[in-house]
This record gives structure tokens, C-alpha cells and sequence, in this order.
């Protein structure tokens, strides 16, 4: 789920590129699943993850910016805008 912090609100998501379809396949503890087509060269599946939270929300892309875990399949967004919707659309995804 969101985490409060004071700096503001983090998403946790545990990321798996080159998947055969995007999907957010919902919650594994506090970290959310998500899957996307894209290689991980150049920013690529980042960007896409973004637009895959984004577009599930129906939220703005810019409403996610990623703070740490850009190399890496675990990955911390901030959430920068319309966290009461997020956080609704988040409550709703299923648990494994």
C-alpha cells in the first residue's frame, strides 16, 4: 500500500519487463506487481511502468516520479499529485 512518509506519499513496486502483456497484477505484501512488454534498456520499462500506474489510476503520468530502483525490479514512486485517487484505485487491486 501507500506509504506516508514526510516527505510525501511512496508506492513500492516489484517490476517484471519483458513480460508477455502489461499488467498490474496487484498487491504481494506491500509491493505492487506490475508487468510490462518493454525491454529494460534506457529507461524504457521505467517510462512504461508510469504509464501503466498512470493509465490503471486514470491519473496523469506526472502524478509518479520514481526515487530510487531504476536499474533494478523493486522500485519507490512518489506520488506527487492525486493521492486520494491512487490511493482509492490501490485499496481495490487484489492481494497474492
Amino acid at each position: 500500500m501507500l506509504r506516508q512518509t514526510p516527505r510525501g506519499f511512496l508506492l513500492d513496486v516489484k517490476a517484471t519487463p519483458k513480460a508477455s502483456k502489461d499488467e498490474i497484477k496487484g498487491w504481494r505484501g506491500n509491493c505492487l506487481m506490475a508487468r510490462v512488454t518493454t525491454v529494460p534498456e534506457g529507461g524504457k520499462a521505467n517510462e512504461a511502468i508510469i504509464r501503466l500506474l498512470a493509465d490503471s489510476a486514470r491519473v496523469p503520468k506526472s502524478a509518479f516520479s520514481l526515487v530510487s530502483g531504476a536499474t533494478g525490479r523493486t522500485k519507490t514512486f512518489r506520488l506527487v499529485s492525486h493521492v486520494d485517487v491512487v490511493q482509492a484505485w490501490a485499496e481495490g487491486l487484489p492481494s497474492e
